[in-house]
């Protein structure tokens, strides 16, 4: 039986790490087979060229560079794990992929989506998830949920201006009317039960009781 491929998509602070954490907990008491992964790395080459990507002393770096780099990672990222895990029967839960990179290096960085699809679209030999969760948040509230959290990552990303959040969410809603069949929104304002069991329900739909 192959695997199921869900992706957790969203800007930053939307509360994806912590979803994570709720369904992962259901899905063991339910005994469902998975494994749960992140973009960029997921792999020791994948976490490398992450280190590069997120590094807040890169601030210089072209955003045709940073495209190129996230698809690298991404590649990396299938062919070692991502795609043996779905061949053997196990679903995949990854916090971030290809979405990720048509709202921020499509959208917000001024490439193109269509640009930045197709590039992904060859790394990826065409490989689109089963369902993807698009965690929806007013970046002013997940930028001061960074603020709050003294043990979270905070990266290069995250200290763009405020216009460049806003951009990336709405390309993200973008992608929602692009792909309204495979991307689904959560509304990541409420509070964190809410959130996680709202995205508990949607994979469930997805993956039944596959173990």
């Amino acid at each position: 039986m192959k695997g199921k491929f869900i992706t957790l998509e969203g800007g930053e602070g939307s509360g994806k790490s912590s979803a994570l954490e709720y369904v992962k907990r259901k899905l063991d008491e339910d005994g469902v087979r998975y494994i749960l992964t992140r973009e960029p790395g997921g792999t020791p080459i994948s976490e490398e060229i992450r280190s590069v990507i997120l590094d807040k002393a890169n601030t210089g770096m072209d955003p045709m560079t940073e495209a190129l780099l996230y698809a690298a990672s991404r590649r990396q990222h299938l062919v070692s794990k991502v795609i043996p895990a779905l061949e053997e029967g196990t679903n995949v839960i990854s916090d971030r992929f290809l979405d990720s990179s048509l709202a921020y290096q499509g959208g917000a960085r001024g490439l193109g989506i269509e640009k930045v699809y197709a590039l992904n679209q060859y790394a990826t030999d065409g490989l689109l998830p089963d369902l993807t969760l698009l965690f929806d948040l007013d970046p002013e509230k997940g930028l001061e949920r960074i603020g709050e959290n003294a043990d979270r990552e905070v990266n290069r990303l995250d200290l763009e201006k405020l216009s460049f959040h806003k951009a990336v969410r709405s390309h993200f809603l973008k992608l929602k009317e692009m792909f309204p069949e495979r991307i689904h929104v959560i509304d990541a304002s409420k509070s964190r039960e809410e959130v996680g069991e709202a995205a508990y329900r949607e994979i469930k739909k997805v993956i039944g009781n596959n173990r």
